[in-house]
């Protein structure tokens, strides 16, 4: 006779999940979306529309008594032609704000796409669990972190102990757009993206708006980001718009005006931080576009290297040089009459020194302990008391 206990399922509404903007129901459960239906209506781009879809910074946040937490899941799982296997994404289980547990889901779907050929092909696969128990007993906040870098359909929720969504804590709103360095490359896990480890730094609640490959200027991510209840506000922009060589300097500039004059309809007063690009060596003085690296991919690696002409920059092309220069203007230009709107060189965050010590390793992306070393800084310069997006400011 089985003495495992009986778990319950609770359904899993809205007020148990946090940083999404939407919930699409699908024919297995709930799809977390980081961008809010009526923009995912005007893009047509396939690398946003995974990339929104990968939950990074969502959470699965409930207060029980329960020892034991299981997880159904449908996963889609990303496989590149050519390069090794990636690992299984991570579910980050905190309880009471401490990393007790961390674990991955066998399964789902696969979408295996061929870089070279720039194709991409969806295999189904099953539904998987993710388990975590003997958890202390007592009642405790609970989060399940889901995987930053893999589509994430929620299925059920089973707990051996009732479950209820945690109360407001108080804590500022802290709204952050990026690329993938924000979206969190190749962070250890969920709960080590540098955004989330400069918001547990800072004491703040993230919502996470880094979609890997896509911080373009965006009318519906500004207009996103202008919807959204928060805080403070950061925007990091730059490295992608130089490796989709997307516009020149004639367009990145009123563009630039017209993002964050987006933001300010909705959020005229609240703490606004523009963040220059890293230090990428690839990119620093080379336009784009990026393109795979082939001689790397013969050798079962996954690496960049910059297709641009440096000659081409007097005709307005993009580099990351160009770039820090033009949003510095701009933000001292506009901060005559924006007091609270801030700048900071991301080359503070990770420079030269920093490349020296833990260089990119696929030329792009930093690596788990750059993203650690990011999310220290960021919270030490934009947290920190009299910090640009300070904490313990008021709440708006």
């Amino acid at each position: 006779m089985s003495t495992r206990p009986q778990l319950i399922t609770t359904p899993l509404t809205e007020d148990l999940v946090r940083g999404a903007l939407d919930l699409e129901r699908t024919e297995h459960g709930l799809l977390p979306h980081r961008l809010p239906a009526r923009a995912r209506a005007q893009n047509t781009d396939g690398q946003l529309a995974m990339a929104e879809a990968q939950p990074s910074g969502v959470r699965i946040v409930l207060r029980t008594r329960a020892t034991v937490v299981e997880l159904d899941t449908l996963p889609t799982k990303r496989a590149y032609v050519g390069a090794p296997p990636r690992p299984d994404g991570i579910y980050d289980l905190l309880v009471d704000g401490r990393l007790v547990g961390r674990a991955g889901v066998k399964g789902g779907n696969t979408l295996t796409i061929d870089m070279a050929a720039g194709s991409a092909e969806v295999r189904p696969g099953p539904v998987g669990t993710v388990r975590f128990d003997g958890l202390r007993a007592g009642p405790k906040d609970v989060e399940i972190w889901l995987p930053h870098n893999e589509t994430t359909e929620l299925v059920a929720l089973r707990t051996d102990a009732p479950v209820e969504a945690v109360p407001d804590r108080g804590r500022a709103v802290w709204l952050h757009h990026g690329s993938s360095i924000s979206h969190g490359s190749d962070a250890g896990g969920p709960t080590t993206t540098w955004p989330a480890l400069a918001a547990s730094l800072g004491g703040v609640e993230l919502v996470n708006l880094g979609y890997g490959g896509s911080a373009l200027l965006d009318p519906f991510t500004a207009r996103t980001l202008r919807d959204t209840p928060a805080d403070r506000i950061s925007v990091k922009v730059g490295i992608n718009l130089v490796n989709t060589d997307v516009m020149r300097l004639r367009a990145f500039t009123p563009a630039v005006h017209g993002f964050l004059d987006t933001i300010r309809d909705g959020h005229p007063t609240t703490p606004l931080l523009v963040v220059s690009p890293l230090l990428c060596p690839i990119h620093e003085d080379t336009p784009g576009p990026s393109a795979p690296d082939h001689s790397a991919l013969s050798e079962g690696r996954l690496s960049f290297r910059a297709a641009g002409d440096p000659a081409e920059t007097a005709a307005g092309k993009l580099t990351l040089t160009v770039i820090r220069r033009e949003l510095a203007r701009i933000v001292e230009q506009r901060a005559a009459e924006d007091p609270r709107l801030y700048y900071l060189d991301g080359r503070e965050l990770y420079g030269e020194a920093d490349s020296a010590e833990l260089p990119l390793p696929d030329a792009l992306h930093p690596d788990a302990a750059t993203h650690r070393r990011i999310g220290e800084r960021f919270a030490r310069l934009a947290f920190r008391a009299g910090g640009p997006l300070a904490a313990d400011g008021p709440r708006r």
